[in-house]
């Protein structure tokens, strides 16, 4: 059984053992004040991420829009300069968010300075009364405007997104698989994990518990019969972790948590419904199993109160969900504070592995393995490295912003989805 509280110095240990891969650096000491520990929050969140230094000029956004080719959606945002950026966008997502991106979004961006992203982003919080609609919806958009902007002022500065949002810390990252599949045997889901394994090379796995926001007779007997099969079968040295998606209640989440504490389970994300704040810090405190989440939160605020009262012991905001990796870097730093990991959720498919990837490659305090997806939609893209893991392990790119090229067909065969 691994005490939670243990669980960045695991981390460490494992950094030290691979070469320092992952870049951990000890929390400093922080007096025990709530007080204090909430003001270094605060100003985190009001600093800068970007850091245009490295683009002496203005860069203009002239243009933002959503275009469609077959089933592929992308978003491209264009500077005065004639430099653009590309975000690849998650079909079901770009179907229902573009006339927000439209509406809310792009009018606030026309002509502004994209170097000065952070300001930005205040502006479209609080301008048209968008704070109004705060939540995922709102959130996502952003955060693909954000993407394609990153990447325009990568190329733009002729860096990396790891240079503009702080300081590149590693080249390659280690990637989990997870598995997303419910119900099935659990003799079924271990040959499915180990098939993941051997076509990666992955050194830790996540597998589901739970039913989904509920459970039953059914999958708690799968859950019981699971937990203790994948250690027996992995081994002692693979890091397993678990996600419930907010399947349990308190004493329910307990009664699973001790089970996994016993099988070593590396850290048990979404216990209890994700907006069941109290019930989840109830679960944290009664488990030496480190508790994961945060995937559907949107509040900088939120995440403030998983910190100070300790909810979480890794911090997990989604990069499109949580409205990008700006937001997202803020969030990390809040967690370095207190010695705690930020290991990012990916919304499904799309490029998200790519946004990871990027983010790993500027946040030191990311914890040990980080999930992978990969390009599943046969997205046309080149990159200068293999954007496919192997050995349990993936290189980030260090080419001007995405560090990826899209081909040129595919880009001009796209047709701009009109306003509604």
């Amino acid at each position: 059984m691994q005490p939670r509280r243990s669980f960045l110095k695991k981390a460490i240990g494992a950094s030290a053992l691979l070469g320092g891969s992952f870049g951990f650096r000890q929390a400093p000491h922080i007096a025990p004040d709530r007080n204090d520990l909430l003001e270094q929050f605060q100003a985190i969140e009001r600093a800068p991420i970007v850091q245009h230094q490295h683009i002496p000029n203005p860069v203009p956004i002239t243009d933002i829009g959503v275009y469609r080719n077959g089933e592929h959606f992308f978003l491209r945002a264009r500077s005065k300069s004639g430099v653009d950026g590309i975000a690849a966008m998650k079909p079901k997502y770009a179907e229902r968010l573009y006339p927000i991106i439209y509406e809310m979004v792009a009018p606030i961006l026309k002509g502004k300075d994209a170097r000065k992203w952070d300001e930005l982003l205040d502006d479209l919080y609080l301008k048209k009364l968008n704070y109004k609609w705060q939540g995922l919806a709102l959130w996502v958009a952003i955060a693909y405007v954000e993407i394609a902007v990153l990447d325009m002022l990568g190329k733009a500065g002729g860096v990396p997104i790891s240079t503009l949002l702080g300081s590149r810390v590693r080249d390659e990252v280690d990637i989990y698989y997870a598995s997303g599949r419910r119900g099935n045997a659990p003799e079924a889901e271990m040959e499915h994990l180990l098939e993941l394994v051997e076509a990666s090379g992955a050194k830790a796995v996540k597998y589901r518990l739970g039913a989904r926001m509920h459970y039953t007779d059914e999958s708690m007997a799968r859950d019981k019969a699971l937990i203790p099969l994948v250690r027996k079968t992995l081994g002692s040295d693979a890091t397993i972790y678990t996600d419930a998606n907010g399947s349990f209640d308190v004493p329910t989440a307990v009664e699973i948590g001790r089970i996994l504490e016993a099988h070593g389970t590396d850290f048990f994300e979404e216990p209890c419904p994700f907006d069941y704040y109290d019930e989840t810090k109830a679960v944290a405190d009664a488990l030496n199993v480190p508790v994961a989440g945060g995937e559907e939160e949107a509040s900088m605020r939120r995440f403030m109160w998983f910190l100070t009262e300790d909810a979480l012991q890794v911090v997990q905001p989604d990069l499109l969900f949580f409205g990008g990796l700006v937001r997202s870097a803020k969030v990390a730093k809040m967690a370095e504070i207190v010695g705690k990991p930020c290991t990012p959720h990916i919304s499904g498919d799309g490029l998200g592995f790519l946004y990871m990837m990027h983010f790993a490659s500027f946040v030191p305090n990311i914890g040990p393995y980080q999930e992978f997806k990969g390009n599943e939609d046969g997205i046309p893209i080149e990159s200068s490295v293999s954007l496919q893991p192997s050995g349990g392990r993936i290189s980030v790119p260090d080419a001007p912003g995405l560090g990826i090229t899209f081909d040129p067909a595919f880009l001009d065969k796209a047709e701009r989805v009109k306003a509604l």
